[in-house]
């Protein structure tokens, strides 16, 4: 990707130099239908401090035609390696950039589909980080902040929206015009347009004199799913509670929510024109899972109205000023409204989002929550889960430090104070510091500015009468990984210790003791001479961000009645407490799984439900004992169909039994059920085999040989729609054959052609983990394509590719080995590196679990 990289230096440089002041876009959409590019035409105007002075402006595009600076022309070869070389500045400068820009397929700038049920064509963009040069010439950098303008030139009976409230359209014949009014001053990377046959619903949200007009938009054919009502609920909640908590309005002039087809995240915080990923219409039935989850984007993309769009980061290092917060507001807003859906969504935040930061401060590529960015590669790799969920995590215990009173009114000052500027970490800690009475530097330098994560472990003994005689916390600071920057550090960390006991026949807390732990040894004096608890919980509420471990007698204690506990969020704790001992080596694979097969039966939170049946399988899969691992997956396969024939009739918990059993599936009896539900002669009262669920027994089917083309190409006919043709591609690469293996490398390396969702889609059918024999000669083949996929492919195709067809399951010291070789020899781009670093952690990782396994066996 040479050419579109941009250094923080080179951004200094610029943002010095130069104030924007606005843009005037005009892009001519009009034959989208039929041709791969469109005309752009910029008109920017900005000031520069130093007359005659030299910069550039950003433009990712096929061909430039015209570029006029103070009415002088350039010759368009001034256009090369995505810049516009710009000399002899003006004080007041007018820039006009006629180009030709091309839609892609791959979910960055303005990508286009096609959907196969009407014939439609579907447009929407996608900036954020560095693509709204692939539409417009800009200055793409955060701080250089300005007024847009958007004028549309789309097919009559389109839907046109952006930024600013839409416009009618004007003219009379098959073309029509689109003029949006200016917006406030805002980032390019959150300016937007979305174009096409969209199907509408419309409302408001009315607070005293305040009327906000609110939209949502999906393609007419899931019209028929689209739930409106539940989705404007959920968005009324969050500006109930955000307008209150942050004491400042809602900055824009309306607020429309678009999904899109092909969307690679999970939605984007367009200023006022947020999109979402059309997933989030759910067409088959689905467990309360993914309606949380849902209500949670929906939440976290109107707390960046405040994070990140009224108020936005300098530069990209401080991307946790967006995200960290966002995510913590989401997890606020949407549990403590008085009557809202989800009270115990902090359970799922612990077992779900603080499990991938976990995850992630513990590779090689760790990093501080501020971290160190460089440029533009840097950033892109780095929408990960230290920036969400440790970010989040690091808020929620400041909050518990500094009380959420003067949290909040911190950032009322916040916002008031930088209100469409930009911003760094030191001016949010002067505003929390000033209404907290609080000096934050130093849990700044702790928290924000350090990277890796510490272990807490109770310490305590008893008498002959069960009394606690003495307990501590021990806290520890494991060594980073090999070529992690930066040296472990003990934190302060404001925890929670947990009493639990049975109590007819439930785990109940019957004492808590809230304290401050700081250095590598803390004593709880409130603890001694009370009776030994069943279960210590250390981290009870979940207020701080580290791993917890059980002591001897507790780990037995849950192992028994794990399901028992009375509340939610302590079960969830422990479960990923578990899980990540299972990952460390602590605890055995095996161990793990029988603790799944104890405890879940009993579990009713159906998020934590469905992660630990992912778990259980990733386990099976990557850290069991090769020469046990079948009797493990058997085991759980025959766990699954005995809890799925178990659930209660139409329940969420049957559903997610049902996709736990369609994805192990092995011995002959479990096949025929599969292939009996697809065909229909065989039956589980309450479960509704609908179109998804259709595809997840057929994947399987497929996958160990009871299906083929013919039943892939009946369920296609059944389900042709875009959803049915990534689930067929998929299918297609599942297939256990040779042949069908080379046809979806090929599909995905060899060619460029796949639409970003039909290549993710034949990359998860390609790498199944009961097929490593047929994925084996791949290893060498993947490090001979790596360079070529890097240069070749835009950032999300290639980041896809380079993670997706790591040989994760070809786990043995050959696979690091070639890792390593590649590594030293290829000389690869730092974000490149990270890529295949991290995907050689899980190798290691998974060897040191395999071992721990074997020796439990």
């Amino acid at each position: 990707m040479p050419g579109t990289n941009l250094t923080r230096e080179e951004a200094r440089s610029r943002a010095a130099l130069l104030h924007v002041n606005a843009y005037d876009i005009e892009l001519d959409l009009s034959s989208a239908r039929d041709t791969a590019t469109f005309r752009s035409t910029t008109t920017v105007r900005f000031t520069a401090t130093e007359p005659g002075a030299a910069t550039f402006i950003d433009l990712v595009a096929p061909a430039v035609h015209e570029i006029v600076l103070n009415g002088r022309q350039i010759d368009p070869a001034a256009f090369a390696d995505s810049r516009i070389a710009l000399t002899d500045l003006a004080a007041e400068n007018e820039l006009r950039v006629v180009a030709d820009c091309a839609y892609t397929n791959t979910g960055e700038g303005l990508h286009r589909f096609v959907d196969p049920v009407d014939g439609e064509t579907y447009l929407y963009s996608q900036f954020e980080v560095p693509d709204a040069r692939r539409v417009f010439a800009s200055f793409e950098q955060p701080d250089l902040k300005a007024a847009f303008a958007f004028t549309v030139l789309a097919p009559r009976g389109w839907v046109v929206v952006s930024n600013s409230p839409t416009p009618e359209p004007v003219g009379d014949g098959e073309v029509q015009t689109w003029r949006f009014a200016p917006t406030g001053r805002i980032s390019s990377y959150i300016t937007a347009v979305i174009a096409g046959p969209y199907s509408g619903v419309f409302d408001s949200y009315t607070d005293g004199d305040q009327v906000v007009p609110l939209g949502i938009y999906c393609r007419p054919s899931l019209r028929e799913y689209l739930d409106a009502e539940a989705i404007f609920d959920v968005t009324k909640q969050g500006f109930r509670y955000f307008q209150e908590k942050f004491d400042t309005p809602y900055p824009f002039e309306k607020y429309d929510q678009l999904f899109v087809p092909e969307f690679n995240a999970g939605a984007m915080e367009n200023a006022g024109a947020v999109t979402l990923r059309d997933q989030y219409v759910f067409r088959s039935k689905v467990t309360d899972t993914s309606y949380e989850a849902r209500a949670t984007t929906i939440l976290h993309e109107l707390a960046h109205m405040w994070f990140g769009n009224l108020v936005t980061m300098e530069w990209w290092n401080d991307l946790w000023l967006n995200e960290s917060f966002a995510t913590y507001a989401e997890m606020v807003a949407l549990v403590e409204p008085a009557g809202t859906r989800w009270p115990n969504g902090w359970t799922t935040f612990a077992n779900q989002m603080k499990t991938w930061a976990y995850r992630q401060d513990q590779l090689p590529s760790t990093h501080p929550i501020m971290a160190e960015i460089n440029d533009l590669e840097d950033v892109m790799v780095n929408f990960d889960g230290i920036t969400y969920a440790k970010g989040a995590s690091v808020l929620k215990q400041l909050v518990a430090y500094v009380g959420q009173d003067a949290f909040f009114k911190g950032l009322q000052a916040y916002f008031k104070r930088h209100a469409w500027g930009n911003t760094t970490l030191a001016d949010l800690l002067s505003a929390l510091e000033e209404t907290s009475g609080r000096d934050l530097k130093a849990w700044s330098g702790a928290w924000l500015e350090t990277a890796g994560i510490n272990v807490l472990r109770p310490e305590l003994s008893t008498d002959a009468d069960g009394l606690i005689t003495a307990f501590a916390v021990r806290q520890e600071a494991p060594e980073l990984p090999a070529g992690a920057k930066g040296v472990a550090a003990l934190r302060p960390h404001r925890i929670a210790v947990g009493c639990y006991d049975l109590v007819d026949g439930q785990l109940v807390r019957t004492h808590r003791v809230e304290l401050d732990v700081d250095g590598e040894l803390t004593e709880v004096p409130e603890l001694v001479g009370r009776p030994r608890p069943t279960v210590v919980l250390l981290n009870d509420d979940d207020l701080s961000y580290a791993k917890l471990r059980l002591d001897a007698d507790s780990l037995a204690a849950v192992t028994a009645h794990l399901g028992d506990f009375a509340d939610s969020l302590p079960r969830a704790l422990v479960w990923a407490g578990a899980w990540d001992m299972t990952r460390d080596g602590e605890l055995a694979t095996r161990d793990y799984l029988e603790l799944a097969v104890a405890g879940l039966p009993k579990e009713s939170d159906i998020g934590v439900v469905q992660s630990v049946q992912n778990q259980v399988r990733s386990a099976l899969n990557l850290y069991a004992d090769p020469a046990w691992r079948e009797q493990g997956l058997a085991r759980w396969a025959a766990v699954a169909e005995e809890n799925l024939r178990a659930a209660a009739p139409g329940g969420d918990h049957q559903l997610a039994w049902a996709k736990a059993l369609a994805a192990v599936a092995r011995s002959p009896e479990q096949l025929a059920l599969l292939e009996g539900l697809l065909a229909g002669t065989a039956e589980l009262a309450g479960l509704a085999v609908d179109t998804d669920l259709r595809w997840d027994l057929l994947v399987r089917l497929v996958a160990t040989g009871r299906a083929g083309d013919a039943a892939i190409d009946a369920e296609l006919a059944r389900d042709n729609t875009a959803t049915g043709q990534e689930r067929a591609a998929s299918c297609r690469a599942a297939r256990p054959t040779a042949e069908a293996k080379a046809e979806a490398w090929a599909s995905v390396v060899d060619s460029d052609t796949l639409t970003n969702y039909v290549q993710d889609a034949v990359i998860g059918g390609f790498q199944v983990g009961d097929q490593r024999e047929l994925l084996a000669p791949y290893t060498a083949k993947y490090f001979d394509s790596l360079k070529a996929v890097w240069e070749s492919r835009s950032h999300e195709i290639a980041q896809q590719i380079i993670v997706g067809l790591y040989p994760v399951y070809q786990v043995s010291q050959a696979t690091l080995d070639a890792t390593d070789a590649w590594l030293a020899a290829a000389d690869p781009a730092p974000a490149l590196a990270r890529l295949v670093i991290e995907s050689r952690a899980g190798i290691e990782r998974a060897l040191r679990a395999q071992a721990v396994d074997a020796a439990a066996g």
